[in-house]
């Protein structure tokens, strides 16, 4: 087993590797920027390194982390999910400088990093993907002729991307004719590559994942599926698991398919095979996410499987500790991400100083956070200062335990999407569990809401207004 892991990462992440690594009795070294001296991370981890003043291109420098680790006696490294965590690169200087790195091979990482080899690999394992281009379109024209014959509205999108970036839906050639630079030029800006491809697009699917994980023995076993329909421009805000929405037939289908996905691609590790499934009861392979994925708690709620400590001792070399008759899934989770952003300013990020912080707690209702009270909320980073998991034995008891962790739960000096969150609560579809990819747009009275304030938030505005007032 390893004796010190360099966790090349920040943030909730972070802090949620550390604590593997505590139980796990590995000793960790956080990296931290200059605006995040002061970060959660940095205060849990046994040792903690400087990365110079760039508060981005800190993390990002991979021939520096993976120094800091030899330097620093690391034998392993941990990326995360974010900055390097799907970068071959980082992968491959580990290997040559002799720190494991725990996740999956750099030939898989670059294989599933790109949408056309990705799309190409699951067709030759026979798993069904949305139609679209084979390979990267050359220009314009090339992508106007084949929109044309698979028929608007379609999606641009950069071959290397992921995350939600770089992304455009086009629903007629005039669209595609102004899209069509605009998302060369976000992917070559986001991804370093101008490579584009063109999808159909499904209207209104359900957005379904499957967590796998692979050992270096030949085992791949799936820890069920996990449904990420609510979302917002791409980018997830509710997730839970299982899908409610799912039959065992289909649940055994779209499982199945993600372990031959896996097989297919030699992989190794934890990842995400992730599946668009259409109104018609079909599943469209969409990518693999060669990392941890941020809603991995509610796989963890469901199975009482420690998905990051799985992830280091397939590293370290070990067989998976269950098969796949031994994963059994209990009840329903559901993950909140808890952004520093205000639903009613167009989810504008904000960004300061928290001035109260307190988690709810409780049966079933887990928080990972990088937040604490006096935390200086630092605007260089994603908004995401909190996740909220909730678990019960049945749907309807998870959604009321969900209103009722959202409502203890306290951030104070920054607006959240808190408030949001508990209105999506209350909508029938959610409440049915019956929602798609298109629920944001189509409940945009949300965010016209009247936020319910809790007495004890009240006292504390009141008592900062009078120790103003008197503070003059």
């Amino acid at each position: 087993m390893f004796k010190k892991i360099l966790v090349a990462n920040r943030g909730e992440i972070a802090v949620r590797i550390v604590r593997a690594c505590a139980e796990m009795g590995i000793r960790s070294a956080a990296i931290y920027t200059d605006a995040d001296r002061n970060a959660l991370h940095v205060k849990k981890a046994d040792e903690a390194y400087n990365v110079g003043p760039d508060p981005v291109g800190g993390y990002l420098n991979a021939h520096r982390i993976v120094n800091l680790a030899v330097t620093t006696g690391c034998d392993a490294l941990h990326p995360g999910y974010g900055f390097l965590s799907e970068n071959p690169e980082l992968a491959e200087i580990c290997a040559r400088r002799g720190v494991t790195f725990i996740g999956p091979s750099p030939a898989v990482i670059r294989c599933m990093g790109d949408k056309i080899q990705a799309r190409q690999a699951m067709l030759a394992a026979g798993i069904p993907v949305i139609p679209g281009s084979h390979r990267s379109v050359r220009d314009l024209a090339e992508a106007a002729a084949l929109a044309g014959d698979i028929g608007y509205p379609v999606m641009l999108k950069a071959t290397n991307g992921g995350g939600g970036r770089g992304i455009r839906r086009c629903d007629n050639e005039g669209e595609l004719r102004r899209n069509f630079a605009r998302v060369e030029s976000e992917a070559t800006k986001a991804f370093g590559s101008a490579d584009v491809f063109l999808e159909k697009f499904i209207a209104r699917p359900r957005h379904i994942e499957v967590q796998i994980v692979a050992d270096h023995h030949g085992s791949i076993v799936h820890l069920f599926e996990r449904d990420c329909s609510i979302q917002r421009r791409h980018q997830k805000l509710v997730e839970t698991a299982p899908s409610p929405q799912l039959t065992e037939e289909q649940r055994a289908q779209v499982c199945g398919f993600a372990v031959r996905a896996a097989r297919a691609v030699g992989y190794q590790n934890a990842g995400t095979v992730e599946f668009l499934f259409d109104h018609e009861n079909r599943f469209h392979f969409m990518e693999m996410n060669t990392r941890l994925q941020v809603e991995h708690t509610v796989t963890e709620q469901i199975t009482g499987i420690d998905i990051v400590q799985e992830q280091i001792n397939i590293a370290a070399g070990a067989r998976l500790s269950f098969t796949q008759d031994e994963v059994q899934r209990r009840g329903f989770a559901i993950q909140f991400r808890i952004n520093a952003e205000d639903p009613k300013n167009n989810f504008l990020p904000g960004y300061g100083r928290i001035t109260r912080y307190y988690a709810p707690g409780g049966p079933g209702v887990r928080t990972d956070a990088a937040i604490y009270t006096g935390y200086e909320f630092p605007s260089h980073y994603d908004s995401m200062c909190a996740k909220l998991t909730v678990w019960a034995l049945d749907w309807d008891k998870a959604v009321a335990r969900a209103v009722r962790a959202l409502g203890d739960m306290g951030v104070a000096g920054v607006k959240t999407t808190i408030p949001y969150h508990m209105e999506i609560l209350r909508t029938k579809e959610f409440r049915a569990g019956k929602f798609d990819t298109s629920f944001v747009e189509q409940h945009g009275e949300l965010i016209h809401y009247a936020p319910r304030r809790p007495p004890a938030h009240i006292a504390t505005a009141v008592a900062a207004a009078i120790a103003a007032h008197y503070g003059r």
